[in-house]
């Protein structure tokens, strides 16, 4: 199970728990995930994603999936994501 966002590419971070002591220990910063639905306007269904709160914002900030997915960059997105936006790119063509 991975713990990246299939829209952003987010994932993981690594820092240090610092005590009051200063004791330094490693630890990680995980990306708040949620299982979300998307609905595309254009091709008329839905899709199943595991993003970030901060993709969920930003999708709803440039008005959808759609919109989202003509901005998003290919490296960024995951593989189902990447299959998605080509599908868009193409009915929006048509």
């Amino acid at each position: 199970m991975s713990r990246r966002c299939d829209l952003t590419g987010k994932g993981p971070m690594s820092g240090n728990n610092v005590s009051h002591a200063k004791n330094r220990t490693r630890r990680r910063f995980l990306p708040n995930l949620q299982d979300v639905t998307l609905q595309s306007d254009v091709l008329g269904r839905s899709f199943k994603f595991k993003i970030s709160n901060a993709a969920l914002r930003t999708v709803d900030h440039r008005g959808g999936l759609d919109a989202f997915m003509a901005k998003a960059k290919d490296t960024e997105l995951s593989a189902d994501a990447l299959k998605v936006k080509k599908e868009i790119a193409k009915a929006t063509v048509a």
